[in-house]
């Protein structure tokens, strides 16, 4: 076992070789869109992006599912499937079977296996002082589907964060396998804060992220505004809060999205500063054009991470 639950990190690594260890991560949630396509979609690059936040390629995939004995037509089944396997296949990776539950909540995911070098395997520590941390998508998708729950979310802003949860980050994981990685993670259910926390105690260092660099998907501030925060975000800021430094100058909105619960979020990358603009140039390039340098590592300070 190269890599386990010590750190919280993305994903398992089991060595079988010299060059060879296999990456295990298993992830599923009930829906956040109506669309039973678009949910499968999503769903499934959410599972993905563990495996790619390691260095690795995800090769397999099982399907979970929990469905009600009665009340949702099996077509609605069999929408979520082909938009898990549409994703899948859009990925490479070959679903080889699965299991179902009766439960009274819909539930959709996936357990996935991939491969990496145990040689250049991407761990959430390791940052070190003097990294820039790139950013491969957009903030806010919490805060968006609290919205879209509440019928208050335009149509493109729903089109964005669509859009920025069904994209795969395997391009943002093969750019970031060119350069002298340190640290990466993905960011999901405990926030930016919460994700960079694991990585500045497990590393050592203090994060300072820039509130003025964060990408955000359409709307997201004016919603935020308007109250639109999920109860996950309400918790991560409870729990985290008292190991933050929040400048008096960052404006509470942009704390509370710095706090929302992600779904497929973005990779938060680890790199030296003098890497990390030709980094973003290629993660842009690649597709993940709201890509972002979000902050920078520095010494450990007297808290982990810092919002300024």
């Amino acid at each position: 076992m190269l890599v386990g639950i010590n750190t919280g990190d993305d994903a398992g690594v089991f060595r079988f070789s010299d060059d060879l260890a296999i990456v295990n991560t298993v992830d599923f949630f009930t829906p956040v869109v109506d669309d039973p396509f678009t949910y499968g979609q999503i769903s499934a690059a959410n599972a993905l992006s563990d495996v790619y936040a390691m260095g690795g390629v995800p090769r397999t995939a099982l399907n979970i599912v929990c469905w009600p004995q009665s009340g949702l037509p099996h077509a609605m089944l069999g929408e979520i499937l082909r938009g898990g396997a549409e994703k899948a296949r859009e990925a490479g990776v070959v679903i080889v079977g699965g299991h179902t539950v009766a439960d009274e909540e819909v539930k959709f995911g996936m357990a996935i296996t991939g491969v990496i070098d145990p040689r250049r395997i991407v761990r959430n520590v390791g940052a070190k002082a003097g990294d820039a941390l790139v950013l491969s998508k957009a903030l806010g998708t919490g805060i968006l589907m609290t919205a879209f729950k509440r019928d208050k979310l335009p149509d493109d802003s729903y089109t964005a964060a669509v859009r920025s949860m069904c994209q795969l980050n395997a391009a943002a994981a093969a750019a970031m396998l060119r350069y002298d990685v340190h640290a990466a993670t993905d960011i999901t259910g405990f926030g930016l804060v919460g994700h960079a926390m694991k990585m500045a105690e497990g590393s050592g260092v203090t994060i300072v992220f820039e509130e003025s660099d964060l990408p955000l998907l359409p709307g997201v501030l004016e919603l935020c505004r308007a109250g639109m925060i999920p109860g996950g975000g309400t918790r991560n800021r409870e729990y985290y809060a008292p190991s933050v430094r929040i400048s008096d100058e960052v404006v509470d909105e942009l704390a509370a999205i710095a706090f929302d619960p992600q779904t497929s979020g973005g990779l938060l990358i680890a790199v030296p500063e003098a890497q990390s603009v030709a980094l973003l140039a290629e993660l842009q390039n690649s597709g993940h054009r709201e890509a972002a340098i979000v902050g920078r590592v520095v010494d450990r300070g007297a808290s982990p991470i810092e919002l300024v």
